[in-house]
């Protein structure tokens, strides 16, 4: 055969490989091009921003929600394409990239839970998944962007209702329809709602597990702190790693807890799944547990099927133990970094043992969602909006004052627990009435307890706990957050009062303009010198107040401030004289007293709960005892 005939013979394979160079180069210029493109065009993001994106969020290199690929592109080696396998990260959207400003909401089966849909969002064979309804939709983004902010964006978010779903769709968070079209509003714990969700989450697990990925189940009740997949990557054996309700602590390091010396519930709000045959038989008699029996809670179920069989230790060193049918390998987190409400909020269990947080469930809370929410917030961990921490009205604050000897002296008992909260309570109602009639809304100062609550009968603090005495306890340990924070008709209850928590001035949020837009008021005997009613402040920017003052000086002279963010008060200690109107005290008595919680619970008494009483001290010889008769168990109003 002559080179002429070679030559015709090899020309289709030197065709393919010229084509498939050219390719290639198209190929590697355009992703060149594209990231150079999105890296500098700030200006082709939507007009709309938004406080939980980016500054610098690009749209240019990302595809329609139902063509985002599912194969890896080819990559240019020498002169021949070969197929090389891609990071599952790079098919990832960007989360928080939000649609191009008129596109159109994208049908719903695109939301369909798939393998596909899922492997979207896997990165190192691992998925983090959360789920709620509308009405959750802050802790939802709070979650995503705690997880994001630690560099984690295999993150998918379950929507239990069209109204989430096309809101978090709105923000670029990955989502999925669940299918549930259950209500958008809060449901409360225990309710028959409640449990539909508890169900929805094992039927969840018990679908994404046969997928072959790893998954990391959470509450949207709880934030991440810090990356937990290096944690959970030190036990691949594990084939299910749980939270607990553990208050006392078995280690005081980051190994797993002890799981002999666990007696608490293994809470189901944060737990990791391997794809192991083990795990996906638990998820399936679980499901069908449940199925079964619209009674049993979620969580019972759970910890009924682990608790069959429990021991012995898989081996000395890894802490993980063999449960449910025997095969099972199973890990309990550590309480004291995968942190509850209790173990995160009252012991700051973590802080005493010189550990990094990975995580805080809002568990060991009162008041509700609004209990949850305000503990978030008091932890400076929850995302609000700029508007948040700039009110229109500005700020009131006060300084809380409070003797060593209620604090720290005589033993810590019911008696003593409620002379310190009563004394604190007093401020505090003073501080309202103030904020009332500013039109402020009142930084809540740190509350100190010497007494945990419970729904439990318990001698003051858990044996065995580190909880210290007294310790910084949350709003809802004492207040009815929930009731605080809920409308009230006006003509029965006066004027709302907005409250933030103890630590908003600390919060990295708060802008710079609300800082230094700030007024100290120093209250000071009248007749005393320079203390006399005026509008005028000393050369350090302080205005002298005389203590005992009325509606009308208030008025009057804080009308010169209006434009001033922050008051803050040197002492609500006979501060305020009083309101004037009488018809506007009665309804502010009406409101706040319906502010106060209750303590729980005494030991030998039943009922064994003592309410509290914000006006405590307008009852002569008041003491702090649990209902005698069931007439007398009502709260004071």
């Amino acid at each position: 055969m002559g080179w002429r005939e070679e030559i015709a013979k090899t020309k289709p394979l030197f065709m393919t490989i010229y084509v498939t160079v050219a390719i290639g180069v198209v190929f590697s210029a355009f992703y060149v091009f594209s990231a150079i493109y999105s890296s500098g065009t700030a200006t082709s993001a939507p007009s709309t921003s938004y406080w939980w994106l980016p500054p610098a969020a690009s749209h240019v290199d990302s595809l329609p929600l139902d063509q985002t690929p599912n194969s890896t592109q080819p990559t240019a080696v020498g002169v021949v394409l070969v197929p090389a396998p891609q990071p599952q990260s790079k098919l990832m959207k960007p989360i928080w990239e939000v649609p191009p400003p008129g596109s159109k909401m994208p049908p719903l089966k695109t939301f369909r839970l798939t393998k596909e849909l899922v492997q979207q969002r896997v990165k190192d064979n691992i998925v983090i998944v959360t789920f709620g309804n509308y009405a959750f939709m802050d802790f939802i983004l709070t979650w995503v962007k705690h997880l994001t902010d630690l560099g984690l964006d295999n993150v998918l978010v379950g929507a239990m209702d069209t109204k989430l779903l096309k809101a978090l769709y709105l923000k670029g968070v990955p989502v999925f329809d669940m299918g549930s079209h259950m209500s958008t509003v809060d449901v409360g714990w225990g309710s028959p709602t409640f449990h539909k969700m508890g169900r929805e989450k094992v039927i969840l697990i018990d679908s994404i597990l046969p997928f072959g990925y790893e998954l990391l189940m959470c509450d949207t009740d709880m934030v991440w702190l810090k990356n937990p997949l290096p944690y959970l990557a030190r036990f691949p054996e594990a084939d299910v790693l749980t939270s607990t309700d553990q208050v006392i602590p078995t280690v005081v390091d980051d190994r797993l807890d002890i799981w002999q010396q666990v007696g608490a519930a293994y809470n189901i709000g944060i737990f990791h799944w391997r794809p192991t045959d083990p795990a996906k038989k638990l998820a399936k008699e679980w499901k069908d547990m449940l199925l079964a029996d619209d009674k049993i809670w979620d969580q019972n179920g759970f910890n009924e099927l682990v608790h069959r069989q429990l021991g012995p230790s898989v081996d000395d060193d890894s802490g993980l133990v063999y449960a449910y049918d025997g095969n099972l390998k199973l890990g309990l987190l550590p309480a004291s970094i995968f942190c509850s409400g209790h173990t995160y909020f009252v012991q700051a269990m973590y802080q005493q043992l010189r550990l990094e947080p990975y995580a805080v469930h809002t568990t060991f809370q009162y008041a509700g969602t609004e209990g949850k929410r305000h503990r978030l917030r008091e932890g400076m961990v929850f995302y609000d909006p700029p508007e948040y921490y700039d009110s229109p009205g500005g700020f009131l604050a006060f300084k809380p004052s409070i003797p060593k000897s209620l604090l720290l002296e005589g033993e810590h008992n019911i008696e003593s627990h409620f002379s310190l909260i009563n004394y604190q309570t007093k401020q505090i109602r003073t501080g309202l009435a103030i904020a009332s009639l500013l039109n402020r809304t009142l930084v809540m100062p740190p509350l100190w307890c010497r007494l945990d609550r419970l729904w439990f009968p318990h001698p003051g603090v858990l044996v065995g706990t580190i909880t210290r005495q007294p310790f910084l306890c949350p709003l809802d340990h004492v207040f009815e957050v929930n009731v605080m924070l809920k409308e009230m008709a006006e003509e029965e209850f006066g004027p709302g009062i907005n409250l933030r928590e103890y630590s908003f001035f600390d919060n990295p949020l708060m802008p710079k303009q609300v800082k230094e837009s700030w007024l100290d008021v120093q209250l000071c005997q009248e007749g005393s010198q320079n203390c006399n009613v005026s509008n005028s402040t000393s050369p350090l920017g302080v205005l002298k107040f005389p203590k005992r003052s009325s509606e009308e000086t208030f008025k009057s002279v804080f009308s010169s401030f209006k434009d001033v963010k922050v008051i803050q008060f040197s002492s609500m200690q006979d501060a305020f004289l009083g309101f004037t109107d009488k018809k506007r005290e009665e309804r502010f008595r009406n409101r706040v007293k319906r502010y106060m919680g209750i303590w729980c619970c005494m030991e030998n008494h039943s009922p064994g709960h003592i309410y509290y009483d914000m006006y405590w001290d307008e009852k002569p010889g008041w003491k702090p005892a649990p209902p005698q008769t069931p007439q007398d168990d009502h709260p004071p109003w």
